[in-house]
């Protein structure tokens, strides 16, 4: 038995087959011991599993290249079971051979593209969970009282006439909490562009337009104007023309969409005040007339600085005239200022001294003088302004006197008139170019010059 046993083990040892074989043989021969028999049947049982486990995962891998369209066998030249060797796929055998992750994995990889990661809440039982970066703190803006409304608004109207910016007016709104009082900034602007100049309305105007549909309402602006309506016999005392004006405004802002189109409907024989009905009867002619319906972008005039040069000539030309005819030095003077255009009264001057060069007669002389004057005493027409309007026909004087051939002479005589009434200063008088006049000696005259 034990030279039996011997030789088995090492013919097993040196069997080119294995052990399988050679434990098949010794069953065969009937030489084996329980233990081999037990050894032989868990081989078995193992390699069972493993072919199993091995059919599984190819049946699931071609199974997978089936859904995604592709071949199940790949390259027929590649080893079997392998695509790529740069896939990322699992090769332990497990899952059905997909990218791990669904392609969102790997170093440096967030997730996969397109994804987005919405916020999530924090967790109370979370250890890093903070209770107090949890607590949000909002500004909250106390309400502007009624009787700090005007003390506030003021200042931001005044500037805003300086600048002429909507849009800083309308970030200054915005952090006020004028909250159901909102509607009376319209009211009190166009209450101080009442007492202003025709450009001060003509910013209000704008600034109502802007301020529609984003800071103010429809509704907002109908109550405002229903409130200046109200106080239309107080507004009158500072402001005679104040009916008119508002009128104005009111057909103004239903041209911009400020105000509904049925904003006068709703005092047709509803109002006592007579004052109002001026105003309201202002704004239905303005908006009934249709060519004037299109021109109420101008209704209040041009501002100043914002005229063409040939239309304030002509506007300067058009005041001397009517100042020529009437002899209305308040009148001349009211006409210039509502021109709004300082800087532009050379001009004024210059036409001035161009009429009188122009004109037959003293007559015209002594008018301009006198209203030169006016304007001198009242600072209307400032020093530099007077300077700059001689100077410019001391410049142009040569080709003046090619259509006014006595333009020299006159020149003069009108130079030294301005300055016996203290309108021009010594020195612009001084720089008053003089022509030399030519002496003519005949002959006979024995040399005489001639006077």
């Amino acid at each position: 038995a034990n030279k039996s046993t011997f030789t088995r083990f090492s013919f097993k040892a040196n069997h080119p087959y294995g052990d399988d074989d050679v434990l098949i043989e010794a069953e065969v021969n009937g030489n084996w011991t329980p233990q081999e028999k037990a050894l032989h049947e868990a081989r078995l049982k193992a390699k069972a599993k493993r072919r199993l486990r091995k059919s599984s995962s190819r049946n699931s891998t071609s199974e997978s290249f089936s859904e995604s369209g592709d071949l199940a066998g790949g390259d027929p030249h590649s080893p079997k079971g392998k695509v790529t060797t740069n896939d990322r796929k699992s090769r332990t055998g497990k899952g059905r051979g997909l990218p791990k992750k669904g392609g969102a994995g790997g170093k440096g990889v967030w997730g996969a593209a397109g994804m987005v990661y919405e916020d999530e809440e924090p967790d109370a039982r979370d250890p890093n969970y903070d209770e107090s970066a949890q607590v949000i703190y909002a500004t909250v803006v106390p309400e502007v009282d009624e009787r700090e409304l005007e003390k506030m608004v003021n200042p931001i109207v005044q500037e805003y006439f300086e600048h002429g910016d909507t849009k800083e007016v309308q970030m200054l709104l915005k952090g006020l909490n004028l909250g159901p009082h909102k509607y009376e900034f319209s009211s009190l602007a166009v209450s101080l562009s009442l007492e202003g100049k025709a450009s001060h309305r003509e910013l209000t105007s704008r600034l109502l337009s802007d301020l529609s549909g984003k800071v103010l309402s429809q509704s907002d602006m109908a109550r405002a104007f229903d409130k200046m309506l109200k106080e239309l016999p107080d507004l009158i005392l500072d402001t005679p023309e104040a009916p008119q004006m508002l009128g104005q405004f009111i057909a103004r802002a239903i041209a911009d969409h400020v105000l509904p189109m049925s904003f006068l409907d709703c005092y047709k024989g509803k109002v006592d005040c007579e004052h109002a009905r001026v105003a309201l009867d202002r704004a239905a002619v303005l908006l009934t007339m249709k060519r004037e319906m299109v021109r109420l972008d101008n209704v209040w005039g041009v501002g100043g600085g914002l005229r063409p040069v040939k239309h304030l000539v002509k506007e300067m030309n058009l005041l001397l005239k009517e100042y020529l005819t009437s002899g209305d030095v308040s009148e001349a003077e009211h006409c210039l200022r509502d021109l709004e255009v300082p800087h532009f009264h050379h001009e004024l001057v210059y036409e001035v001294v161009v009429m009188v060069l122009e004109s037959k007669g003293d007559t015209a002389s002594h008018m301009m003088i006198k209203l030169l004057q006016s304007f001198w005493k009242t600072g209307l027409i400032t020093v530099d302004q007077m300077n700059r309007g001689f100077q410019r026909v001391y410049d142009e004087l040569p080709e003046i006197n090619l259509d006014v051939p006595h333009a020299h002479s006159i020149m003069e005589t009108f130079v030294d008139l301005c300055y016996q009434e203290s309108v021009i200063t010594k020195q612009l008088r001084d720089a008053c170019p003089s022509r030399g006049r030519k002496r003519f000696v005949s002959e006979g005259d024995g040399g005489v010059i001639k006077n």
